[in-house]
């Protein structure tokens, strides 16, 4: 199966970037979706965007659209995620999390929760501060 670690978390003052980057390991699959999702304390896990991994293409929850980026590293099977515009809202433990079930665009482009997701990350703190 899949394992996920992320990295480049830290604390980072409103209005600045940072980049977090989650590397795969083990058995990967063509049609592997990876996508990061963060939590605040006292909220549900939500989601912030991911990659279909054949074709590139990506998608964003409405919450970063325009500030965050999610790209890929082909040959080192590692995810990004560029976060630029930082703002305290964004505070939050950030997860990285695959599945192999993005066969198709129209598939990918539904998969926006947790359960989409079959294998995480351990999370990696991200804290903007005022």
């Amino acid at each position: 199966q899949v394992q996920l670690v992320e990295s480049g978390g830290g604390l980072v003052q409103a209005g600045g970037s940072l980049r977090l980057s989650c590397a795969a390991s083990g058995r990967t699959f063509r049609s592997l979706v990876m996508g990061w999702f963060r939590q605040a304390p006292g909220k549900e896990r939500e989601f912030v965007g991911s990659i279909r991994w054949s074709s590139g293409s990506t998608q964003y929850g409405d919450s970063v659209k325009g500030r965050f980026a999610v790209s890929r590293d082909n040959a080192a099977n590692t995810m990004y995620l560029q976060m630029n515009s930082l703002k305290p809202e964004d505070t939050a433990v950030y997860y990285c999390a695959a599945t192999d079930d993005g066969r198709s665009w129209s598939t990918f482009i539904q998969m926006t929760t947790t359960g989409s997701f079959t294998s995480w990350g351990q999370g990696t703190q991200v804290t903007v501060s005022s």
